[in-house]
């Protein structure tokens, strides 16, 4: 559809991406239908918006009828339901492109996930992709929109069941809005009731009461006037006094297209040198696109409660699961979305509202920690990227940082506690990164610190390895790998009685001397470890490399240099060490060994033996031996 007009109707097929997703919504029971409602009406109140904000520049677009609104029409008769703005409005060649394609990333995972979906939770995520309209097929066996542009003369009709294609025809002006949009619903047998008063009060007034639009209800045929159901009063312009909880999430679930309820709701009015409006959330329950790679915050911006733009970053990209919105009164209405972008109030805005987040999120750790862990637990790892990210606010962010350690039980640790619990001639902050909390809990590197009571920060997610490369320090203590570098632990003397303790160290020089000339082409040095006390070997990065995870990580995504040589480490306590030292075996016997020993440092780390098949020759030849 190139044009804005259409001569005659013309049937079209939807995009794959959408015939898959209207299958879903037809072919599948929720167990609440009733978000389509709350969609349609955001829907409607988002084009009253729209053309609020046109009408700035183009106040010609109102006309004689100033007051936006939308109307819900019931008709039991006809089983009908009806929602009709007078917002902006839609050409066909608008309607082509918004109800026919899905122009939003992460539109797979969503249909992905609403296809898994086995705990009743689909109607969670309907309306987070801005696939909302389409949720209308729940409840409906056919669907026609008709609609005409503001300041347009033609007005054209989208219609469909839903099975597959769309049909977008002319309609006759005299039968369409002056303006806006009408979309009427089909109602299937069993949702007749969404024609009912009682439940269509009931939704509106629970879902949809805080719309910055006022909306009015009327029943066909009836002689009574429209009923008000909500006035469309900004809630953020409302004293916190005025204002319950219930209102709050109302609210939030209408901005957020969620269900869940607000694990934090931040709400203020800043005053000074700037005037601005606030009410944002945290939401209790994490988005599952959080970590698509174009994914941005959803904030939105007002001037003076005229909607501007959801697409304003008024905060850092870390704090991009917090929904809701800013209303200014200093932006100039007339600049453009690009110029407010660039506009000095909104990067005191962005300063302001970034630091205001950021220290309620400190306040609440403080009051209540239980519900801080929650939100850490949902997007902790999302916060970390502000510690690479964000250098201005890398302390408080630190603050805000919780971590899983090897002496926390599973629970939540800050660094302050970490801190408080160092042990004597304890220089460092250590930390051992890995693909999950098992594997790293089991890694051989923490076998020095465990014994020494030393408490290590367990650090599982991707982010965490490039935070740490950064340079950050802690009450002016480093962080340091466990599996990078040399690491002098004998400062911290071994728990009195461990098995550790008892078990002395032995001189093993001459096997260490022996692996270092043998595996020279593979290994940068060979060293005694003080981190060993179980196990015979492991290998570190050197002092200068990467660490070995995120080694692994940039070179499983062709990013990485080549990678260097890898030190092994040996435990001058273990037995078979202390043996291969006083070995009679032949020099080529040894040789196996090293190189077992090498590779069985590799697997324990997760990785491959260098050579498969020449490991496996190695070990058939050592268990032939031992067999005689």
């Amino acid at each position: 559809m190139t044009t804005e007009t259409v001569s005659a109707p013309e049937t079209r097929a939807f995009e794959a991406d959408v015939s898959k997703l209207l299958h879903m919504m037809v072919h599948s029971v929720y167990s609440d239908r009733d978000v389509f409602l709350r969609e349609l009406i955001s829907n409607a109140a988002d084009a009253c918006e729209k053309l609020r904000y046109e009408a700035i520049a183009s106040p010609e677009l109102l006309g004689d009828d100033a007051q936006l609104r939308i109307t819900v029409t019931l008709d039991k008769e006809a089983g009908t339901l009806t929602i009709a703005d007078n917002g902006i409005g839609m050409s066909a060649a608008d309607m082509a492109e918004t109800l026919g394609t899905i122009a939003r990333s992460g539109t797979k995972a969503f249909m992905d996930k609403l296809t898994a979906d086995k705990n009743g939770e689909g109607q969670q995520l309907i309306g987070q992709f801005g696939v909302g309209f389409y949720s209308a097929f729940m409840v409906a066996g056919n669907v026609e929109v008709v609609s005409r542009r503001a300041g347009e003369a033609e007005a054209a009709s989208w219609s469909s069941d839903g099975s597959g294609t769309y049909t977008i025809a002319p309609v006759d002006p005299a039968t369409a809005p002056v303006r806006g949009t009408r979309v009427t619903l089909s109602l299937l047998d069993e949702a007749k009731s969404y024609a009912e008063r009682h439940t269509v009060e009931r939704i509106v007034k629970a879902q949809s009461g805080h719309v910055p639009v006022p909306i009015f209800l009327e029943e066909a045929g009836s002689d009574s006037e429209a009923s008000q159901l909500a006035d469309g009063a900004a809630l953020w312009t409302k004293p916190k006094s005025d204002i319950s909880e219930d209102d709050y999430a109302d609210f939030y679930r209408s901005v957020a297209g969620q269900f869940d309820k607000p694990a934090l709701t931040v709400h203020y009015r800043a005053e000074g040198r700037h005037e601005y409006s606030v009410l944002t959330f945290i939401p209790e329950t994490k988005p599952f696109d959080l970590f698509e790679p174009d994914r941005n915050g959803r904030i939105k911006l007002y001037v003076r409660r005229v909607f501007i733009t959801d697409e304003a970053e008024i905060l850092p990209h870390y704090l991009r699961f917090v929904r809701g919105l800013v209303d200014s009164a200093d932006l100039p209405l007339n600049m453009s979305r690009e110029m407010i972008q660039e506009s000095p109030v909104l990067s005191a805005i962005q300063k302001g509202v970034s630091n205001r987040i950021l220290s309620e999120l400190d306040k609440l750790a403080a009051s209540d920690a239980d519900r801080y862990a929650a939100i850490w637990e949902n997007f902790g790892a999302v916060l970390k990227e502000g510690l690479y990210e964000d250098y201005e606010r890398r302390t408080q962010l630190l603050e805000l940082t919780r971590f899983k350690t090897t002496a926390s039980n599973g629970e939540w640790r800050s660094l302050q506690d970490y801190v408080g619990g160092l042990k004597e001639n304890q220089t460092a902050i250590f930390y051992a990164i890995g693909p999950d909390l098992d594997r790293i809990a089991t890694s051989p590197h923490l076998e020095g610190f465990r014994a020494r009571g030393i408490e290590v920060l367990l650090l599982p997610d991707q982010v965490d390895n490039f935070w740490t490369t950064m340079g950050v320090d802690y009450d002016g203590k480093p962080f340091k790998s466990v599996t990078q570098g040399a690491t002098d632990l004998s400062p911290i003397p071994l728990a009195e009685g461990s098995a550790e303790a008892a078990n002395p160290v032995q001189d093993v020089s001459g096997f260490v001397a022996f692996a270092k000339d043998v595996l020279a082409d593979q290994v940068s040095d060979v060293r005694i470890s003080d981190r060993l006390t179980t196990s015979a070997v492991c290998i570190v990065a050197p002092d200068n490399a990467m660490d070995l995870q995120l080694e692994k990580i940039l070179a499983s995504a062709g990013r990485a240099p080549e990678r260097a040589k890898p030190v092994l480490e040996v435990n001058a306590r273990h037995a078979l060490i202390a043996k291969l030292d006083q070995s009679t075996a032949s020099e080529d016997e040894r040789r196996d060994i090293a190189f077992l020993l090498l590779d069985e440092a590799r697997i324990a780390e997760g990785e491959a033996p260098a050579d498969p098949r020449v490991f496996a020759e190695r070990l058939e030849r050592l268990m032939t031996k031992t067999l005689g």
